[in-house]
């Protein structure tokens, strides 16, 4: 997991509220066996045409498909984002499509967990402040704004401030690129030696003539 402080980007305005993880990604994509790839398929119902007879046809309204707002690292949503099932594909998606960042007034509680785990930093920010945040960038695409993970702030160049909150720890692990994984292994020299420790007394073959 790559470590994340400050992020500066244009944001992508999707305004609705509830949206579900069937929708970030649909339920026909959990069936692959990899953990990467799936940034293709974000709102995927939302994004293509599905109804053309002969292929899928990006649909030239939705946001994501728009020119200008391409590159765009940050999301913007409305209240309770990531709603319905547990699937960390969700966050999987988000993240490898390219969003390091999503700001909504509220998150569904199994979608904020697995966001944090795979890099993403959620700003709960009220329903005014995200409002406002909607309207600037839906008005101007080029619209920047600079989160700061240390300050725990959302800015722009136009006197836009705002503060949300999260959990110490899973501040820690975002600042410093600690996935679950990356957690564990920073005991590895502790776990290699109770290893071999446990190796030694319960799997060391027993000398000849002794009992087994």
């Amino acid at each position: 997991m790559e470590p994340i402080n400050i992020l500066t980007s244009k944001a992508v305005p999707l305004p609705l509220p509830n949206i579900d993880t069937d929708q970030i990604i649909p339920k026909q994509f959990l069936k692959r066996i990899e953990r990467t790839g799936y940034g293709e398929f974000l709102f995927f119902d939302w994004r293509y045409d599905l109804d053309t007879p002969d292929h899928v046809e990006e649909r030239k309204d939705f946001v994501l498909n728009k020119p200008e707002y391409k590159g765009a690292q940050i999301l913007i949503a409305e209240r309770n984002f990531g709603c319905g099932s547990s699937r960390e594909h969700a966050a999987w998606a988000i993240q490898q499509y390219g969003f390091r960042a999503v700001i909504a007034p509220t998150f569904a509680d199994i979608f904020f967990s697995n966001a944090g785990k795979n890099g993403i930093i959620l700003c709960r920010l009220t329903e005014e402040e995200v409002q406002e945040l909607l309207a600037r960038c839906t008005k101007n695409p080029d619209h920047k704004l600079t989160i700061s993970l240390v300050d725990q702030t959302v800015t722009d160049a136009e006197g836009f401030h705002a503060k949300f909150d999260i959990d110490p720890f899973r501040k820690y692990c975002l600042l410093n690129g600690l996935d679950d994984i990356g957690l564990t292994l920073r005991h590895k020299e502790s776990l290699d030696k109770f290893e071999k420790q446990h190796d030694k007394d319960f799997w060391s073959t027993p000398k000849a003539g002794t009992a087994a």
